[in-house]
């Protein structure tokens, strides 16, 4: 299987400066092959191949010696970045999705990484060497696993990370369990599954809200292109960088645990980016990230041996009474407890949806081994 190990890196001023002069070169480059992509389809209405312009990079650093500096893969893959790029944009188009995104020309502050394949890198136990930047020390907290594809140095809020990506990982299968568990998410309760298991939503990006009002307000009125506003940008970056490391920490933590403890999960195929369309929730639904935790819960699952069966979203799971079945047709979103009138069971609204999203997903689950 495929999998990506990222590092921090340490190392000296000097090394850290000439990656950051890599960064720019890439960064010029990608915004050259924009411009010259734009300039031929106006004077021709024809496109030029990524290959095309793969092959015109000889003639680059001949014409520009700092280029020579830089891998020649390095520069194969900005051009390549941007045919993805157009390719995307291309793809929305024609699936007529909301809007295309043109590729835009990119500032120093958007471009933060770069790419090197099977040349011009070395690892050697903590260290690793780039020819022409120098040499990082990694923070190893894990062991890279499988063999390395690709080498990216990315640039992060004033720190630097490199990514491994590595080809035939050894699979983790966890022991097989037997167990099964429906889990609802919300927003006062993050989640809520039918074991009665229950996370209370942590809302970090609600906490740090008054950190931020007033970063963001001192950035406000630094003076543009000043040191003081690139210090006071840094230090609002710093806070959005917190409030992620702390969701993604509580994200990881809580998928784990399902991951570890069950062998079938049921989660509602929820639409998420439809639901943020309500502006009196969109900011608690993207702070409790829903979707990113089911992401979690699938690739984790592909690697332990698990399984994540998904419940059609029109499916009145909060409505129906876990108990004899009947549809409450006048339960609103406020109800957060409600007796059913058929058998009188007291329900409260996010476990007895729970129970509902597990009944629903072992059905699917069997209809499927019946069908198959």
């Amino acid at each position: 299987m495929r999998k990506t190990f990222k590092y921090r890196l340490l190392g000296n001023r000097q090394t850290f400066a000439n990656a950051e002069k890599w960064l720019i070169l890439c960064q010029r480059l990608y915004n050259a092959g924009l411009e010259q992509r734009i300039s031929i389809y106006h004077q021709s209405k024809k496109a030029i191949s990524c290959y095309d312009q793969i092959h015109q990079l000889p003639e680059l650093r001949e014409a520009f010696p700092e280029y020579q500096e830089v891998g020649s893969q390095v520069l194969q893959d900005v051009i390549e970045r941007l045919d993805k790029a157009y390719k995307a944009f291309f793809r929305r188009v024609k699936s007529g999705s909301g809007k295309a995104g043109f590729p835009r020309f990119r500032s120093r502050d958007r471009y933060d990484s770069f790419t090197l394949k099977q040349t011009g890198w070395k690892l050697d136990g903590r260290y690793l060497s780039i020819r022409n930047v120098g040499r990082f020390k990694l923070r190893l907290s894990r062991p890279i696993e499988g063999n390395i594809k690709t080498v990216s140095i990315r640039r992060e809020v004033g720190k630097w990370y490199v990514c491994f990506s590595c080809d035939k990982v050894p699979e983790r299968k966890l022991e097989p369990r037997t167990e099964s568990v429906g889990i609802d998410v919300g927003i006062k309760s993050f989640c809520v599954d039918s074991d009665e298991g229950h996370e209370d939503s942590p809302s970090y990006f609600r906490n740090a809200e008054k950190q931020l009002r007033v970063r963001q307000r001192r950035l406000s009125k630094r003076v543009k292109g000043s040191q003081g506003r690139k210090d006071a940008r840094l230090l609002v970056a710093k806070a959005h960088e917190k409030v992620v490391n702390q969701r993604n920490h509580f994200l990881h933590r809580v998928a784990n645990h399902y991951i570890t403890n069950y062998g079938v999960i049921y989660i509602e195929d929820l639409n998420i980016k439809g639901m943020s369309k309500n502006h009196h929730l969109a900011k608690s639904i993207s702070d409790a990230s829903w979707g990113k935790f089911f992401e979690m819960l699938n690739y984790k699952a592909e690697e332990a041996g698990r399984t994540v069966i998904k419940v059609p979203r029109f499916e009145p799971t909060s409505k129906t009474c876990s108990a004899c079945g009947a549809i409450n047709q006048e339960l609103t979103l406020s109800d957060r407890q409600w007796v059913c009138k058929s058998c009188g069971v007291l329900h409260d609204r996010d476990f007895n949806a729970a129970k509902n999203i597990r009944r629903v997903g072992q059905t699917l689950q069997e209809l499927t081994y019946a069908s198959g």
